[in-house]
């Protein structure tokens, strides 16, 4: 038992620093390079791994680069994304959306110290406003970083993404991040006509194994004016006219 115990201390810090592993024996708060502020966690759950994708893996360090101002996280989690764009781009503001109650009492509190370049809201992305429910926590591993939203229900509200442009009074998204666990299937579905063409540039995880349908088929037909990139479980859409 001990040496096991000694075995995955010394893993965690091999992983995380020895300093993060001090601070996740203690359950303090995190540090990175690549934010500014620390950043909160939660034990036992799946906060420590969506925190090495993007502290650790880099993730989202293919986002493109140009005339990043205003940012949308859709499907924020617990603020590490988020976190990681407000510190790589410090002149952008960002709206980080999340519909789980628990994932985003930690989003609010890791994105405070941004003060109003931050907004987090507590609801869900869709392809119009309404109310939805919160679905079993069956999908994949079923940990928080795999919630999702079922029609039906009056447990979390919906917004399109021009709702959450109008929300802001933006008139475009420099830069849209997208990880919804399937329903982007039906954000992508209708309605983009309301604000696809106001959208610089795109950076989503496609999930084609949900009841929301075939994700990279329905992305595909409504980004078609974009160029298409794969990095790691990610596809980065620009608009050449862009520059991007």
């Amino acid at each position: 038992m001990l040496l096991r115990r000694i075995s995955s201390h010394a893993r965690t810090a091999a992983t995380f620093g020895v300093r993060n592993w001090s601070s996740i024996v203690r359950g303090a708060q995190l540090r990175t390079p690549h934010a500014e502020y620390p950043l909160a966690f939660r034990r036992g759950t799946s906060d420590l791994s969506v925190f090495r994708q993007v502290f650790l893996g880099l993730e989202y360090a293919c986002a493109p680069e140009s005339n990043v101002s205003f940012i949308l996280d859709c499907g924020a989690n617990v603020g590490y994304a988020s976190a990681y764009f407000l510190s790589r781009f410090p002149r952008a503001e960002l709206i980080a959306v999340e519909p789980d109650p628990g994932n985003f009492a930690l989003l609010a509190q890791n994105l405070a110290p941004y003060g109003r370049r931050a907004r987090a809201v507590h609801g869900a992305v869709w392809s119009h406003a309404t109310r939805l429910s919160m679905a079993a926590p069956d999908y994949r591993d079923g940990e928080e970083w795999a919630r999702q939203v079922r029609e039906g229900g009056d447990e979390v509200a919906a917004y399109g993404v021009a709702d959450l442009m109008r929300l802001a009074s933006w008139e475009r998204v420099d830069l849209l991040k997208m990880d919804i666990e399937g329903a982007e299937a039906v954000v992508f579905g209708s309605k983009t006509e309301s604000w696809i063409d106001r959208v610089g540039s795109m950076v989503v995880e496609l999930h084609d194994d949900t009841s929301f349908g075939p994700a990279s088929e329905i992305v595909a037909r409504a980004t078609s004016e974009f160029t298409a990139s794969q990095s790691g479980e990610l596809t980065v859409y620009r608009r050449p006219e862009a520059g991007r």
